[in-house]
């Protein structure tokens, strides 16, 4: 194009700053370019050899269409050279990595953040980019990252198992048939057998079984005399009667029905050591839901209401003292664990 001056024409580009005519060539420094004016993320992208989609992610561009003239971008790959993984800050110099605030590299160099902002002309402490090259006042390597202390754990201490009761064993809660069998030197098969148990995957809490291989229930110690003082209990197995005393008086009598000849209840001086407000009793013969205020004394006997029967005053139960519901409910809230329990003829 010639423009007219006089009657001499003289071509547009002499009279034209230098470099209006074509835009800067693109500015390379290591895996870095830096925006020209008439850039999009689109032509960059294609110029670099890499997708928009890959230029945006590795530069923290959630918005592709906004860019400016003098952003440092990071390459990922493509025409111009990947970069270093991770910043790997020359002398004096830091490359912002994904994540970082002005204020954490400020102190990662041990400079103050108004400084670091005055060295790199920053108006707005706020914004920095990824990619971006900051001075670093003084040119001092960053501060050592101190190593987090590992406080020392305490070494868990197992809890004791629970001790049987003689030969028995009390289901406790998270019990296993296999658990208990192995924790007491016996087999699954074995302890099953014993208890009459057709699936050894199906026991309860506060279940009493047997860990003697014969099933025998453990030998009785022998009688002991009255307690002369406190709370404790009386079952007369002559009269069929039980009897609640403070001390050597009665508070509280009721008729019962102990063991039958065959299943006899055991005699002597025992003490409660389990209490559930209610529990499924099974064995040869027999299941009964919902028993409830059973207190267990020794081994599988225990003191419990009674739903199934009225007959009170005679023999009826597989070696339990059996009483009606409302005088095990009012038993239940006198006696304690280790009330002294104590049986005889």
């Amino acid at each position: 194009m010639l423009l007219l001056l006089g009657l001499l024409a003289v071509p547009l580009s002499a009279v034209l700053p230098a470099g209006a005519g074509a835009a800067a060539a693109p500015d390379f420094q290591t895996g870095v370019y830096v925006v020209q004016r008439g850039d999009t993320l689109s032509n960059i992208a294609v110029r670099l050899g890499v997708s928009q989609t890959a230029l945006a992610q590795a530069n923290g561009i959630g918005n592709p269409n906004f860019i400016y003239v003098g952003q440092r971008l990071i390459v990922p790959g493509g025409s111009a050279p990947a970069p270093a993984p991770g910043p790997a800050p020359a002398s004096g110099t830091h490359v912002v990595a994904r994540g970082e605030t002005l204020a954490s590299i400020a102190a990662r160099y041990g400079v103050s953040l108004t400084a670091l902002a005055q060295a790199n002309g920053l108006r707005n402490i706020n914004f920095i980019w990824v990619g971006q090259v900051l001075t670093i006042p003084g040119g001092s390597a960053p501060a050592p990252q101190p190593q987090p202390t590992v406080a020392p754990q305490p070494t868990p201490v197992p809890a004791p198992a629970p001790a049987p009761f003689g030969d028995t064993y009390i289901v406790r809660p998270g019990d296993t048939l296999a658990a208990i069998a192995q924790r007491y030197g016996t087999t699954l098969a074995a302890l099953a057998a014993v208890n009459g148990l057709p699936n050894p995957n199906f026991i309860w809490v506060g279940q009493v079984l047997k860990m003697s291989g014969s099933g025998a229930p453990a030998p009785a110690p022998a009688p002991q005399p009255a307690p002369v003082g406190g709370r404790w209990i009386d079952v007369n197995l002559s009269q069929q009667r039980l009897t609640a005393y403070e001390g050597q008086a009665p508070v509280f009598t009721t008729l019962i029905s102990g063991g039958l000849p065959g299943t006899p209840t055991v005699v002597g001086r025992f003490a409660i050591q389990t209490k559930l407000a209610a529990q499924t009793m099974s064995g040869p013969g027999y299941w009964l839901p919902n028993v409830p205020y059973v207190m267990y004394f020794y081994a599988g006997y225990a003191i419990h209401g009674t739903y199934w029967h009225n007959n009170f005053g005679h023999p009826m139960s597989h070696g339990c003292v059996n009483v009606t519901t409302p005088d095990a409910a009012w038993l239940y809230g006198w006696a304690s664990i280790g009330t002294p329990v104590v049986t005889h003829w």
